[in-house]
């Protein structure tokens, strides 16, 4: 009997890995499916909504903010402007105001980059229309959206996945995975203070042991529909004795705006914060919208 239990064991054994195994592979697809289309990012330009609400514990509004954007290309770098804040249509003095200091500190932004690496920024086809892809050349550093983008941009970790099931998400058929990070907060950093990168090892530690991560995927397209971000550990930072983050998440939904092209549609960040007053619910939402690739000048309506 006991032969027979052991070879049991062992089929189990070789079954689970090589399902671990076809997971991995299935993973490793789709995160460099993932990369592909994050990169197609800097070919586009759209609008951009940003919403924060902070709501007491009987449900009363704390403080809150609605604000829109318009994302376009001038002198080489993308530039966000801003259309109206909580429903009122920003002036032109002021939008423009506002779009001069973003180009501003993102030529500061870039020189230092360049001073860093030791290089320059291309130039740009002085025929190029404003506007065209050809101007996007000046900008190596990522724009805020991409950046925003990337929040979840976390590398291929074997054996940390696991199969849940299958789920129904509009008309098409995903498997739900989940992932138990190691390497999600761990970009490698390069600060030049070992105190300081020692301090963002240990948060990156603290921040990997109590996060999961749920995936939906498309698995013929190899592409993440929605990615959910489960407990983030926010107690070991700074400020904790004023005000307490005792739950939080994340989630982010991909949207299709060209076939076969998966980028970001919403990024949306719940917490709750532990004040003096009592227990209030924060929610911050990005909704991007209306992609359109940057081959002509765009301009505020």
């Amino acid at each position: 009997m006991r032969p027979f239990l052991l070879c049991v064991a062992v089929l189990f054994a070789v079954s689970s890995l090589s399902a671990q195994s076809d997971l991995d592979e299935l993973m490793s697809q789709v995160l460099s499916r993932r990369d592909d289309n994050w990169k197609k990012l800097e070919q586009y330009v759209l609008e951009e909504r940003e919403r924060f609400q902070m709501t007491a514990p009987d449900g009363v509004p704390v403080y809150g903010f609605d604000r829109e954007y318009s994302w376009f290309v001038r002198e080489g770098f993308f530039v966000r402007s801003p259309v109206r804040a909580d429903g009122v249509t920003i002036t032109e003095n002021e939008r423009r105001k506002q779009e001069d200091e973003w180009l501003a500190r993102q030529r500061r932004r870039q020189a230092r980059r360049d001073a860093r690496d030791g290089t320059s920024s291309a130039i740009t086809d002085p025929d190029a229309p404003p506007g065209t892809v050809d101007d996007i050349l000046k900008q190596s550093i990522e724009p805020d959206f991409i950046q925003a983008a990337y929040f979840m941009r976390f590398r291929f970790d074997s054996g940390q996945y696991a199969l849940v099931g299958q789920e129904q998400i509009a008309d098409r058929r995903v498997l739900k995975i989940e992932y138990y990070p190691t390497k999600l907060f761990r970009e490698g950093r390069t600060r030049p203070n070992k105190r300081i990168r020692d301090k963002d090892q240990e948060i990156d530690e603290k921040m990997n042991k109590s996060s999961i991560v749920t995936l939906w995927i498309d698995p013929a397209e190899r592409q993440i529909l929605r990615y959910d971000f489960h407990n983030i550990d926010m107690d070991f930072m700074p400020g904790a004795s004023i005000a307490r983050v005792t739950a939080a998440d994340a989630t982010m939904k991909m949207a299709e705006p060209f076939a076969g092209v998966w980028l970001p549609g919403s990024i949306a960040l719940t917490a709750k914060v532990m004040l003096a007053l009592g227990t209030v619910d924060a929610r911050y939402t990005i909704d991007y919208q209306d992609y359109r690739l940057a081959t002509a000048t765009i301009k505020v309506q």
